[in-house]
């Protein structure tokens, strides 16, 4: 049996494989920084239909300790097809199970989304869906961070902007961009309709370092991007400046901020209650927004999510609270489970690549029929 995570998104440190029924592993921190959860690691010179067992050991020290109840890892044979496999948190351990039925298997946080396959989905873009590179920023390291733009209206007056996956091991939140782009591939009359009106700017992927070493949270400077919007520098957080600048340059209408939630097993979507600058415009909105993307029979919900902040206590520092303050816009950050929806459960999958792509579709016709409304 031999263990690697030498790869794209790569995490695992093999602490003692001596019992194939009982590895010992654990998850690398992110690099500069604190936090863990994210893994993903291949298994090979598996006897098929012999039983391994694997104990991540210091879940119960990673960023979300509490997140492992009710989770159960990904696995697959041929890294397109991601099943979950049955796992259980116990004396701080997270620790499954398999009988492969072939000789190598890989097991993940979540259903990756590879650099290779982001560098396919930019090119389909360009080249299927009438998108342009706006701009290209740089990460730490030096890695592109695109900006796309899709205008098809020299009259549009609305800028609607989707970020995704800040938190790079959030691989849910490309997934959402990859269908949300297979759509503008396609195009319909609805989307046709949004983009008489408005000019979207996309940008897959925020932290391509963090993704790349399988980071949970940071980029290569060890920095959260999503606590740096009242901070960012061409240092450390160059993800950040770039897109402000981008930001400043275009104008906002309208921000979605894609991620992923490690604890709550729904889809919810998070506003700017207490802003300073909140106000009963940007409330209407939002209830519209809500109730569109509910009516579309979308899997979303909004009686689960995080704590409404109290009027004028927002943390500027997030990405959704510092645009919609900036720029007095209807601004959400939207959150997938790593988990499953709940409301609609799919044992074999759990959420998954699949799902988030579809959420991605549905959300441009809930843009579409909201654009109007957004001044």
């Amino acid at each position: 049996m031999h263990i690697s995570s030498d790869f794209d998104s790569g995490n695992i440190e093999v602490l003692d494989a001596g019992n194939p029924q009982q590895v010992l592993l654990a998850m690398r921190p992110d690099l500069n920084s604190h936090h863990f959860q994210w893994f993903h690691f291949q298994v090979a010179g598996l006897t098929p239909g012999q039983r391994y067992g694997f104990s991540l050991v210091n879940a119960g020290e990673s960023a979300y300790p509490h997140a492992w109840g009710g989770y159960h890892a990904v696995a697959s044979y041929d890294q397109r097809d991601w099943f979950r496999v049955p796992s259980r948190f116990e004396d701080g351990a997270l620790r499954f199970e398999l009988e492969p039925r072939q000789a190598q298997v890989w097991f993940a946080y979540f259903e990756p989304y590879s650099r290779a396959r982001h560098d396919g989905l930019i090119a389909r873009a360009l080249e299927q869906a009438g998108v342009e590179l706006f701009a290209c920023g740089q990460s730490v390291e030096g890695r592109d961070i695109q900006l796309l733009r899709v205008s098809r209206n020299r009259q549009a007056r609305r800028k609607v902007w989707i970020i995704a996956q800040q938190h790079p091991g959030e691989h849910m939140a490309e997934w959402f961009m990859e269908g949300l782009i297979e759509r503008l591939q396609r195009g319909d009359a609805e989307l046709d309709a949004l983009l008489q009106q408005a000019d979207l700017y996309l940008v897959p992927n925020m932290n391509p370092d963090g993704a790349f070493r399988g980071h949970l949270r940071t980029n290569a400077a060890g920095k959260d991007l999503n606590r740096a919007w009242q901070s960012a520098n061409e240092t450390e957080t160059p993800e950040v400046f770039f897109v402000q600048r981008q930001m400043r340059a275009v104008g906002v209408d309208l921000f979605l901020d894609i991620h992923g939630d490690e604890e709550i097993p729904q889809v919810f979507t998070v506003g700017c209650e207490g802003n300073p600058g909140y106000s009963p415009r940007l409330a209407a909105l939002e209830a519209d927004f809500k109730h569109r993307l509910l009516a579309s029979g979308a899997e979303y919900q909004t009686a689960r999510g995080y704590p409404i902040d109290a009027p004028g206590q927002a943390n500027l520092t997030l990405a959704c609270n510092a645009v919609g303050q900036e720029f007095d816009c209807l601004s959400f950050t939207l959150e997938m489970p790593f988990k499953d929806h709940d409301d609609r459960p799919e044992p074999r999958t759990g959420w998954n690549g699949a799902r988030a792509k579809r959420l991605g579709n549905e959300v441009l016709g809930v843009l579409a029929g909201l654009v109007e409304r957004l001044r």
